[in-house]
């Protein structure tokens, strides 16, 4: 395994590619600037964000904040950019993102590919962690098959020769599903797994058999997602347009966060402090990376990763794990 050391918390980047809403130039650079003042050195991103418009910023940023090239990047393939004609300013969640249509292909000259792109789009020389993007029957359906058939024949073998040629440090997948990393668990080595939304406040059922399995094979599990797209971001009685997993929450995901909230505030922690610290606290989890926009978000999360969250929280709130999602 590798032996890549993570900082505790990270900057995912979906946000500064313009994930549900436009973001400026000038913002994007200046919520770069402000985590990297913060002492946030670990970004994480991938083409299929703005269809490389994250990478790009994030290559832009980097290159004058980074002179000394202390930064963790982590980026994906499994996904080629393919120059789009369509003009519609929504894509797959991205708003005025760059004029590329992503198409799904995790063979080894794919692969190859999609890593030498991302280089030129963040200008350096190599990446530290490369992950495949959204493999599994979550993302593909019927098409799971024929996907997982070029990873396990040609495209994960292109990503270990990568590692071996030390191109990249690590290897691993960046899924929102926990049934894909067991599987791939039991046929391929991997160094890290980037888990969204499946180890949350919410969402726990990366707890029972994924991450003890992660400690004991030394599979560094970065938690993304630590706020379900969302709804555990801010107070639930400010939020108009509530999002778990990237969509409308249903009434009784609504209630169970009103309730979190309710036993947070019991003890004098918002909730959103209490949902970015909960993933850190099992031993597998080496890193949490909760999308960023703005410098008011960066001053959040640092804020939120110091605060005092007392004990006696955590266990009311882990007594209220027998419902969560599963």
């Amino acid at each position: 395994m590798s032996g890549i050391e993570l900082p505790r918390i990270g900057m995912g980047t979906a946000g500064i590619g313009n994930l549900y809403a436009p973001v400026s130039a000038d913002e994007a650079r200046a919520t770069l600037a402000a985590a990297w003042d913060a002492g946030i050195r670990f970004f994480d991103t991938a083409p299929h964000y703005g269809f490389g418009l994250a990478e790009k910023r994030l290559g832009e940023g980097l290159a004058t904040l980074d002179t000394a090239g202390e930064a963790i990047l982590s980026t994906k393939v499994g996904r080629l950019l393919v120059r789009t004609e369509s003009e519609a300013r929504e894509r797959h969640g991205f708003v005025d993102a760059e004029p590329f249509e992503p198409v799904f292909d995790y063979s080894r000259d794919a692969i190859l590919r999609s890593h030498e792109e991302s280089l030129a789009r963040l200008r350096r020389d190599g990446i530290d962690i490369l992950l495949a993007h959204d493999i599994g029957e979550l993302t593909h359906g019927a098409e799971n098959e024929r996907h997982m058939r070029d990873f396990l024949d040609t495209g994960y073998k292109a990503m270990d020769e990568l590692k071996r040629a030390g191109a990249i440090k690590a290897v691993g997948i960046g899924v929102n599903e926990v049934e894909v990393c067991l599987y791939l668990l039991e046929r391929v080595e991997l160094d890290v797994i980037l888990l969204a939304g499946r180890y949350t406040l919410l969402d726990r059922r990366a707890a029972a058999e994924l991450l003890p399995l992660c400690a004991e094979r030394g599979v560094k599990v970065i938690v993304g997602g630590p706020y379900n797209s969302g709804i555990l971001a801010q107070p639930t009685a400010l939020q108009r347009d509530p999002r778990f997993d990237y969509e409308r929450p249903p009434e009784a995901i609504l209630a169970r966060a009103e309730a979190l909230e309710r036993v947070c505030l019991s003890h004098a922690v918002e909730l959103g402090a209490a949902a970015l610290q909960f993933p850190l606290r099992h031993p597998a989890v080496a890193s949490v990376i909760p999308g960023l926009v703005g410098k008011e978000q960066v001053d959040q999360t640092v804020s939120r990763l110091a605060a005092d969250v007392p004990e006696p929280l955590w266990n009311e709130l882990q007594a209220m794990d027998e419902g969560v999602t599963a």
